[in-house]
């Protein structure tokens, strides 16, 4: 699922230039994504759609003050997920209403915990559907798969 992301990701430069449910599933399995892969995908960003529409609480939106995680949450999200999720947060990156979406989508996924490349997807897929401006340094973040980088 993830991959299938990063490749609209990476292929339309915001959710209104992707295809139609229909459309988009034949590219993606014309380009090679399996058929399970783009259905859980799919599913995720139609889950996504749905929360980015509903109203966000006046005092969410207004809100300075910090999140305090249940127990559960914390074994869901584990400890460097809610880390990065405040990270963000502090560094203005995201509001506490992109916090929440954030934490919604990552329930969604139904791994715990979730893992960090999973959530820095999460968080790419969240800011892109909401097509908000992402300094280039936190790009260059979301997108560090973790791999060795080459210094020349």
């Amino acid at each position: 699922m993830f991959d299938v992301l990063i490749y609209l990701f990476e292929n339309y430069f915001n959710p209104s230039a992707c295809p139609e449910g229909d459309v988009l599933a034949r590219k993606l399995t014309a380009v090679g994504f399996e058929r399970d892969e783009i259905d859980e995908a799919l599913v995720w960003l139609n889950g996504l759609s749905k929360a980015s529409s509903a109203p966000v609480p006046a005092a969410l939106a207004e809100s300075g003050g910090h999140r305090v995680y249940t127990d559960w949450e914390l074994d869901q999200l584990g400890a460097d997920a809610i880390g990065f999720v405040s990270f963000l947060e502090s560094a203005g990156v995201i509001d506490a209403a992109q916090r929440e979406l954030i934490v919604d989508r990552a329930f969604a996924v139904g791994d715990s915990p979730v893992g960090a490349e999973q959530l820095k997807v999460i968080v790419l897929m969240v800011l892109w559907s909401q097509e908000a401006e992402v300094d280039a340094l936190i790009l260059e973040e979301l997108l560090d798969d973790g791999s060795p980088r080459e210094l020349h």
